[in-house]
This record gives C-alpha cells, structure tokens and sequence, in this order.
C-alpha cells in the first residue's frame, strides 16, 4: 500500500474529515483530496506533517526507524562486463533475485532473475554479458531515510540502495523489511506518561 492510499485510510478510520485535516495542516481540501487520490505528489515534509498529525490523532508516535537499521550491508555486486553465467553463479551462489551493476565502483544498473532468465534463454546467451540485460538503477536513499517511506518505493522497484555521502553500504529488499519489521509495527504505542 502506498503512502497515500495509508493517509485516506487512517484518516477515515479516525472518523477526520477531509476539512479537518486539511486545516491542521495548513492546506485545501482540494489539495489534499489530491493527494489521497495520488494525483499529485506532496513534499517530504508535508507527507510527514500529515502523517504526525494522524499518529497524534490515533495515540501512537513513529519509531526511529531507518533504513540503516534494517538493511542488508552485505551488498553483493555485479560488474556489467562479467558473463551472463558468472551472474547466474553469483545470484544462485547467493540465493539473490537481483543484484546491482557497477562500472569502476559507481552503480550503472540492476540485473534482476528475470532478466537473466530470459537471456539465459538466448541461443547467444554464451557470449552474453551483463551489459546486454542491463536495467535501470535502483532509488538510493541515505542511510537516515525513514523505513515507513520504504514499502511505497518498494512497490515500484525490487530494491533499494543504501549509501552514505555517495558510498554505498547495503541494499533493502522485500525480504529484508519483512524481516527487519517482523514482530515489529512501523509505528508502536507511545510510551505511557
């Protein structure tokens, strides 16, 4: 579920009225019915004003969370001029379903089951290198993103790059956030005065 649809849900489940929450925020009812129905995209920092707002109407505080806490550091790569068997020994080796694509330690691309599977599938997949299959780049975030923002870029692309001042450290996966959130809301109780 993406952060929008979140909002109108939580909102109605609190019984708020569109005007209401539009107020405590400073915006239209026009512009926030917008939002909820993701025709258009708010700032970072409006999205976080809301969802302040609805957690202080429902009695619960956000978490710390980041996604430093949940990712995967070890980031196994895959160099774009390596053969299309070396990835397949790589991403079985590992039990990965995608791995990014670096030239000269800078990420250039992604290579996902997928993909490989259907070049695998090539009569020319001997010659194949990883170049050939070669799909667009993960998002990278810092290090400090925060983890509820996660599912909705989550919903779009297989993973998630972790890098601090251009240095990458990890990846997040799926898998990953399933796991770093297992046992575990996004948002727990606020702690009793």
């Amino acid at each position: 579920m993406d952060t929008f649809t979140e909002i109108r849900k939580r909102r109605l489940a609190l019984g708020i009225s569109l005007g209401d929450l539009a107020r405590a925020v400073g915006r239209s009812d026009a512009t926030l019915s917008r939002i909820e129905r993701g025709r258009i995209r708010p700032s970072y920092d409006l999205v976080q004003e809301i969802l302040r707002y609805l957690e202080a109407q429902e009695g619960y505080a956000a978490p710390r969370l980041t996604v430093a806490e949940i990712m995967s550091r070890s980031l196994v790569t895959i160099e774009s001029t390596a053969t299309l068997a070396t990835a397949a020994q790589r991403m079985e080796g590992g039990a990965f379903s995608q791995l990014p694509v670096v030239d000269a330690g800078k990420v250039i691309g992604a290579l996902s089951e997928t993909a490989l599977l259907r070049a695998l599938g090539e009569p020319t997949a001997r010659r194949g290198r990883v170049r050939d299959v070669l799909e667009p780049a993960y998002p990278v975030v810092d290090e400090g993103f925060p983890a509820d923002l996660l599912p909705s870029l989550l919903g779009r692309y297989p993973a998630v790059l972790v890098a601090k001042r251009g240095d990458l450290l990890g990846i997040v996966t799926k898998a990953d956030l399933i796991r770093g959130l297992r046992g575990t809301s996004l948002r727990r109780p606020a702690s009793p005065s």
